[in-house]
């Protein structure tokens, strides 16, 4: 078994939601255990909101943004949970785990942080002083859920991720076992979870100027962080990381997803 590391892709928010369930939902037989990461650009600037949260919620809160008629921005559900995530400055990536391996039956607070521990190593590999953000007193690291917890089969959980300067929106505080800058306290790095028949996605972002300040350090090599990502989590899943070639969906099947989640009913369904 390996870490299947697909290859770089940049697209809209809307193609951009719809590969990584698809990455979840469709395994071919001869590769049913390996876990699939991705890392993505966006093809303009975007924000992608939870599962669960409501259009009017998020409109209010990226209104300085969608007034701006000077520059269009591309808005999405995820498939996931979580808050509002802004994805113009940051390095975003999907982990997919099949149904049955050891990370993927583990409870969502610890796969949020066994993942995250990976990311913080990675980054402290580019001298970023990073670190997971533990328990305070009060919290139980055994029952401790993510932001945004869904009950059911088709559970979703998510942490945002920080610092943006419109209210609302992830990266403005950490919760537990979130990334964060030892030194400044500012959060580095949030997810969000969906867990279901076919297994796990882990859908992860990583805002470069909470990780670009460390005094004295250089600016952050994201091609070496992500060598050194693919490194850790292909350790905390047990398996050795192969660089793979796109899985083969259906030309029609990714589109008309794409398009689903393009939709108005999509993002206004609630």
């Amino acid at each position: 078994m390996h870490l299947e590391v697909l290859p770089t892709r940049t697209a809209g928010a809307a193609e951009n939601m719809a590969v990584d369930f698809l990455l979840l939902q469709r395994y071919p037989e001869e590769h049913a255990a390996a876990p699939r990461f991705r890392h993505y650009g966006w093809r303009g600037p975007a924000f992608t909101f939870g599962y669960s949260q409501k259009i009017a919620f998020v409109r209010e809160q990226l209104a300085p943004v969608l007034a701006d008629s000077a520059t269009r921005v591309d808005l999405c559900r995820r498939p996931t949970g979580g808050g509002i995530v802004d994805h113009r400055e940051d390095w975003t990536y999907a982990l997919v785990i099949p149904r049955g391996h050891p990370l993927e039956e583990l409870r969502a607070s610890e796969s949020y942080r066994t993942i995250h521990e990976a990311v913080a190593e990675a980054l402290r590999a580019q001298d970023v002083p990073a670190l997971v953000k533990p328990c305070d007193e009060a919290c139980d690291p055994e029952t401790t859920a993510v932001e945004g917890a869904e009950v059911g089969t088709e559970a979703s959980t998510g942490a945002g991720a920080e610092k943006s300067t419109i209210a609302g929106i992830c990266f403005t505080k950490a919760e537990t076992f979130d990334v964060v800058h030892a030194e400044t306290g500012a959060k580095i790095a949030g997810a969000a979870q969906k867990r279901n028949k076919h297994g796990l996605l882990f859908q992860g972002s990583i805002w470069k100027p909470s990780a670009n300040v460390s005094a004295g350090a250089a600016a952050v090599d994201w091609d070496l962080f992500e060598e050194a990502l693919v490194e850790q989590l292909a350790a905390a899943l047990g398996v050795e990381a192969q660089h793979t070639p796109w899985p083969e969906f259906a030309e029609d099947e990714v589109e008309g997803l794409s398009e689903r989640y393009a939709s108005v009913e999509w993002n206004e369904y609630r």
